[in-house]
């Protein structure tokens, strides 16, 4: 049998049997930094679509990861890529995933919230009176720049893009915004939070997050969300702007990637009967890695 095993993954290894041993320790968790720029008067001006929003010049040297960015500009979601719904979850009670509700259409990801009971709702499982959306890459990531153009919808149903694997030893997250468009008090709020669920170490779930306060709603225009994410740190974007920043101590398993609106009674609370149906469009996911 051949026993060889890559460079690169020995160094993945390395870092899971090192690191992930359990929830932050004070000390690192006062690594974790929040910025708090003034996006307005630290606007980056785009001259190339090419690299990231935050690297124009491409310092970081970043290549185009193509099967993880789409433009979302054809007529159907693309199937060889995403999943129209998560298969393995069926929403968050009472808002359950109903593929009609995810449509491409004026070259953007349209995610629906809808006040609805159609056939087909498992009414027995705690789901009822609202319907929600969510797609899932069918294939998982590791590393890299993810960059989102997007526009939060207008109700109290989330809007969301995250990262996530739940596997039998081990199960990790990477929330890069979470937003509650027309939710009290998180109007202009950019929830990024990173869990930890499990790991062959420790099966203590814990996180570690905070956000990002906007100049305005998210609801009310399209922004420019990033993600750097390498094997020793974080970086979470703004239009450009660096607004978070911590050490890569636990997430170093490849995830899949999601958009998704969910209701989030206990949190954002149940969106109003008035700004429903909601929309939450995501005009392009750019993915880069490293050359």
């Amino acid at each position: 049998m051949n026993s060889y095993i890559p460079a690169f993954l020995i160094l993945i290894l390395f870092h899971v049997s090192a690191l992930a041993q359990g929830p932050l320790t004070e000390e690192q968790k006062a690594e974790w930094k929040d910025l708090k720029p003034d996006v307005t008067s630290q606007s980056i001006k785009r001259v190339n679509y090419r690299f990231p929003l935050s690297d124009q010049k491409n310092v970081g040297k970043w290549v185009k990861n193509a099967f993880f960015s789409d433009e979302f500009n054809g007529k159907k979601l693309d199937d060889k890529k995403w999943w129209p719904t998560n298969p393995e979850w069926k929403g968050r009670q009472p808002g359950w995933f109903d593929p009609q509700n995810v449509v491409i259409k004026d070259g953007c990801l349209q995610l629906n919230a809808c006040k609805a009971e159609p056939a087909g709702m498992p009414i027995s499982e705690g789901y009822k009176t609202y319907t929600t959306a969510a797609i899932k890459s069918k294939e998982r990531t590791l590393y890299g720049y993810y960059e989102v153009r997007a526009k939060a919808m207008n109700s109290a149903a989330s809007s969301a893009f995250w990262f996530y694997a739940g596997d039998k030893d081990r199960w990790t997250e990477i929330d890069v915004f979470e937003i509650g468009g027309k939710s009290a008090g998180y109007e202009k709020k950019m929830n990024i939070t990173m869990h930890v669920f499990r790991t062959p170490e420790n099966d203590q779930h814990w996180s570690v997050g905070s956000f990002f306060l906007s100049p305005a709603n998210l609801a009310d225009d399209f922004h420019v969300y990033g993600l750097e994410w390498d094997e020793k740190a974080i970086n979470f974007y703004f239009d450009g702007v660096l607004v978070r920043t911590g050490p890569n101590t636990q997430w170093h398993q490849p995830l899949n990637m999601n958009f998704d609106s969910e209701t989030m009674p206990d949190w954002f609370g149940l969106p109003k009967d008035e700004d429903l149906p909601s929309t939450f469009s995501v005009d392009y996911i750019r993915a880069w890695k490293k050359k």
